[in-house]
């Protein structure tokens, strides 16, 4: 049993081995700790690369990955993107198997000093300093940027044999058909390059210009016009769209015509940034007509929430269209994002310190709309503010006050704040005395109360069951009537026109009762010797 046992122990631990051999062999680790490991890695993979070209393997082509591995970063990380590296990569092999047959085992692992230089070339490697890959042996940024210029010396050169023969590079189309007199170089281009893109360039803007003509004989015809939302999402579109579509075919022929290097890199930078303005701009204008059709929407429904989401909605989207526009266009130059996005959180404390009252008042916004203590149009008094709430932006309440200034008060402070909503009213609450002269009977006083009393029991906007008008007391010059009561209105226009009616309203009155309304008066007696003389 002893024996059974340790035989089936040595058997389950050999067939652990062969997995894990098994695993082993279909990954080949990218290893570039020497100048030797770095060769080696970089001519096994761009090898890899070839036969999978040849045989069709993706697998095997996505090798060049691992040989661009080799590489030294660019000094800026948007001067090169991957479609230069893997061309630098091919050229590179290219260069190498037609210049010498590379014995790994003569390539030091330890080389003196601090570069090592691949025998009768040009091809060097130093170690990385500094960085997550500070330590490894790669191919200099100076070398590998060369790649197309080794190539165009040596390419009409045979392989040697013991390579392993290139890296299946072959001539473009283009670059065969056209005549030998537009071959010749100029700025990193061939001439054929430079006519092209100016080809291009031009027929970019035809591009644009018939499809803005399409656009706009679409937003004419009859099932388009009858809907306005529709004729205005198109016409919006119309002018972005035209420039996208440009910018794209700008980009298809930079491809087509083979340009690569700094030429490639100033043209693709400047229309990825046109192609971010443009989307950009088309999102704008669509976002404004998706706020004139849902602001319609809104004010067909009975609550006033929907009103004040749609302008707060339209602004969090337009931010959102910049911050991730702008995104987009670095991560298209080639700047890794993610990793500028992980630098800036190194000053994440100090950010978050300078923007805590943006970030109060972008909370205190978002909490006026929950809480809906007042709404757009609303008459409120905020401490020493008082006027009409106009906006609920992202940072602050723009109130117009009653001289016509505009005032921006803090979301913040409009959460803290004690805030007077004048415009919740429903009843609106009018105290007016009221002096009759002296002389006035007591049954037409009696007579006028009631009369008073009367058109506040009729008036279709006052409230009826809470009002007063008595006589209230006797005044230095008049005979005092208080008038107490609520009127029933939407804003404050319709409370001064209710108002208006009912105190025109009493004025007939008092003319048909026969009072008269005081006003002050004093009389002056003026002592003479022993006579007395009144003077009024």
């Amino acid at each position: 049993m002893f024996v059974k046992s340790v035989a089936l122990k040595w058997i389950a631990g050999l067939l652990m081995v062969a997995g894990f051999s098994a695993w082993g062999s279909s990954w080949t680790p990218v290893r570039t700790d020497n100048p030797r490991d770095t060769m080696k890695t970089f001519m096994t993979a761009m090898n890899d690369y070839a036969e999978g070209v040849r045989n069709q393997d993706e697998q095997l082509r996505a090798r060049i990955q691992d040989a661009i591995r080799c590489f030294a970063p660019a000094p800026n990380t948007g001067l090169k993107g991957e479609r230069d590296k893997e061309a630098a990569a091919i050229a590179l092999k290219e260069t190498i198997d037609r210049v010498i047959v590379v014995d790994f085992d003569r390539i030091p692992e330890a080389p003196e000093g601090d570069r090592w230089r691949l025998k009768d070339t040009e091809i060097v490697l130093k170690p990385i300093t500094q960085g997550e890959r500070s330590g490894e042996w790669l191919i200099t940024y100076d070398t590998w940027s060369r790649a197309s210029h080794f190539f165009r010396i040596v390419k009409d050169d045979p392989y040697l044999e013991g390579t392993g023969k290139g890296a299946m590079y072959s001539q473009p189309l283009v670059e065969k058909m056209v005549p030998p007199w537009s071959k010749e170089e100029i700025l990193g281009l061939q001439k054929w390059q430079w006519l092209g893109m100016l080809a291009a360039l031009i027929l970019g803007f035809v591009v644009k210009f018939f499809s803005e003509m399409l656009l706009d004989l679409l937003r004419n015809l009859s099932f388009v016009s009858k809907i306005p939302w529709k004729e205005n999402l198109i016409l919006a579109s119309e002018k972005p769209l035209g420039l996208i579509l440009a910018t794209v075919f700008w980009y298809v022929s930079l491809i087509f015509l083979e340009v690569s290097g700094l030429p490639f890199t100033l043209f693709n930078g400047v229309i990825q940034v046109v192609l971010g303005g443009s989307l950009i701009w088309g999102a704008y204008r669509t976002i404004a007509v998706g706020r004139e059709y849902f602001s319609f929407r809104a004010s067909l429904t009975e609550s006033t929430l929907d009103d004040q989401l749609v302008p707060f909605v339209e602004k969090t989207l337009k931010v959102l269209v910049v911050i991730l526009g702008v995104l987009m266009v670095l991560q298209n130059m080639g700047i890794n994002v993610l990793s500028l996005l992980a630098g800036l959180g190194l000053g994440g404390l100090a950010f978050a310190l300078a923007a805590k009252d943006t970030a109060a008042n972008l909370f205190g916004s978002i909490m006026i709309l929950v809480d809906r203590p007042f709404k757009v149009g609303d008459w409120v008094v905020v401490g020493e503010v008082e006027g009409t709430v106009e906006e609920i932006g992202f940072r602050s309440t723009r109130v117009r006050t009653f001289y016509n200034s505009l005032i921006s008060v803090p979301n913040s402070m409009m959460v803290t704040a004690t805030i007077d909503n004048m415009g919740m009213r429903q009843y609106r609450r009018v105290t007016q005395k009221l002096g009759l002269t002296y002389d006035t009977p007591p049954e037409k006083l009696e007579a006028f109360v009631e009369g008073v009393k009367e058109i506040l029991r009729t008036h279709e906007n006052t409230r009826k069951d809470y009002f007063h008008v008595v006589f209230s007391g006797y005044m230095d010059s008049s005979l005092e009537i208080l008038v107490y009561f609520f009127v029933e209105a939407e804003d404050w226009t319709e409370e001064l026109l209710a108002k208006e009616e009912i105190f025109l309203k009493i004025l007939k009155l008092a003319k048909e009762v026969s009072v008269e309304f005081a006003f002050p008066t004093r009389t002056v007696h003026v002592e003479s010797g022993s006579e007395v003389s009144p003077l009024a």
